[in-house]
């Protein structure tokens, strides 16, 4: 296949073969390359503590290469429509599961903004706090002024930071409201915040997006990665606003990147 103009591809090809069979060797292979990079990470680290830029530049590497490893394995490939920002940049995108990190994070190599319970989950939060994501309690105002000051911190550095202004995961369909409050720092800085929009495709005759890729509701983790290792083939559609927006109102920022996203966004395949 041929990519339009502006457009690339990247990731993985699916197979049709059997759902349990699949998932069980995408699940040995997510394992393997999770267990690979690991080691690379931490030694690494060790050997390149007396040069603190250089040892951020091989975190940044290798973070990168364990998401595009684990996310081929998973059989998700990601089809980039416009320019990802140079960091370092404030980028918000709608959120729709697990799979969105993968993809935005083998894409532009950010870190994240996640909502605090991510650090208790197991093995999931280990990684998290290794990878540099920043951990928010949204209902505490005293956090939300935290984890502002940390993504200037990430900012200053020369690093890309990406958040999720919905606060929860979608089905696909449509955006859904954004929280202002995430907002409030970029705001009140006038810094401009670049934007993209996430979408889903499966293979005619697979489940829908909304069955097997975003991960909505209240369902545990474990079964709904076992429904998505069954898929032959996910791709995801990262589509990238041309400019940043900035506003010294909250609200309006809010609305603006809403409205802007409005006109990136197709709705994940039913």
């Amino acid at each position: 296949m041929t990519a339009p103009a502006g457009v690339r591809l990247a990731g993985a090809g699916g197979g049709v073969h059997g759902g349990r069979l699949r998932a069980a060797g995408r699940g040995a292979g997510m394992l393997a390359v999770t267990a690979g990079d690991y080691v690379l990470y931490q030694g690494g680290r060790l050997l390149l503590a007396p040069w603190p830029r250089r040892r951020r530049g091989w975190h940044d590497r290798v973070i990168r290469h364990w998401a595009t490893g684990v996310g081929r394995r998973l059989g998700l490939a990601w089809r980039v429509v416009g320019r990802p920002p140079e960091p370092p940049f404030l980028l918000v995108a709608n959120h729709l599961g697990y799979a969105d990190i993968l993809a935005l994070l083998a894409v532009t190599g950010a870190t994240f903004v996640a909502k605090s319970e991510v650090g208790s989950w197991p093995l999931v939060g280990h990684l998290a706090r290794m990878s540099g994501t920043l951990l928010i309690d949204r209902a505490a105002r005293r956090d939300l002024l935290r984890v502002g000051r940390a993504i200037e911190e990430r900012l200053a550095a020369g690093e890309g930071v990406i958040l999720f202004p919905e606060g929860t995961t979608g089905r696909g369909d449509a955006l859904l409201p954004f929280k202002a409050s995430l907002l409030e720092f970029a705001a009140r800085s006038g810094l401009p915040v670049w934007y993209a929009t996430v979408g889903y495709r499966t293979p005619p005759g697979a489940p829908p997006p909304a069955e097997t890729v975003c991960w909505w509701g209240d369902e545990p983790f474990l079964p709904h990665l076992l429904r998505l290792m069954r898929v032959p083939r996910v791709e995801a559609t990262l589509s990238f606003g041309s400019e940043p927006i900035a506003d010294r109102d909250r609200k309006r920022l809010a609305a603006r990147l809403r409205a802007a996203m409005e006109e990136l966004f197709e709705p994940s395949a039913s």
